[in-house]
């Protein structure tokens, strides 16, 4: 009887052996949960004023020449113009960047599983990376009409004709004048650096790991087999 006890309880007992401490597996739903509250805590921290300040707004919208000498403001007399202009169409990329947040849930949600694995495991901005090729341009094309709703409701449409006006006569057709995709595009940019500044944090700090589920996850380093 003997005999028989010892080889049976260890190959029961081995599961739970296989499943605790160090030789536990990464579970597929464990990945996807933590890869997805990982993204979603980077969006709903919002995005810092840096992301849109005067010169990432003229550099967004205008080719890098002008940008330049409007930033300077050295030349075309726009000075008041333009300081108008990006401080207003400043507010209007906050508050595009808060409302847009369902947007990039909604993302961030379609993960697969297969995805969250790969994610967890091949380290660095991978979920950032995923989240960029895979909806990038799906959610600037869903962010548009939201940075249109911000630019009506501030009166941006306004100073951008009285200033393209004063512009076009040096860039000519050069000039892209949707003001709301351009726009899209940089908030969209800047809430994926939001995301892969998170996930820097998250992979190589501890104390940025605030949830038990973050901190088990990406409390370790998993190998391509599943183990650590």
């Amino acid at each position: 009887m003997k005999k028989i006890f010892f080889p049976l309880f260890f190959v029961f007992a081995m599961p739970a052996f296989f499943s605790c401490g160090g030789l536990r597996t990464l579970s597929q739903g464990d990945a996807a949960s933590a890869i997805r509250q990982m993204m979603i805590i980077a969006v709903n921290e919002g995005i810092g004023m840096n992301a849109f300040n005067r010169q990432n707004i003229l550099s967004a919208i205008f080719p890098s020449p002008i940008s330049n000498v409007l930033n300077t403001m050295q030349q075309l007399g726009l000075s008041r113009d333009v300081d108008q202009f990006a401080s207003t169409i400043q507010l209007a990329a906050e508050r595009t960047a808060q409302n847009s947040i369902p947007v990039f849930i909604s993302g961030i949600n379609r993960m697969s599983f297969a995805d969250a694995i790969y994610i967890v495991r091949n380290g660095g901005t991978a979920a950032t990376d995923y989240l960029r090729s895979s909806v990038g341009s799906e959610l600037r094309l869903a962010v548009r009409p939201v940075m249109q709703q911000a630019l009506a409701q501030y009166n941006v449409n306004q100073q951008w004709e009285k200033l393209t006006q004063s512009v076009r006569g040096v860039l000519g057709n050069r000039l892209n004048l949707d003001l709301a995709n351009l726009m899209a595009g940089l908030v969209t940019e800047a809430m994926f650096q939001k995301i892969a500044d998170k996930e820097i944090q998250v992979r190589q700090n501890a104390y940025a790991r605030t949830t038990p589920l973050l901190q088990r996850v990406f409390g370790r380093t998993w190998n391509t087999n599943g183990g650590y």
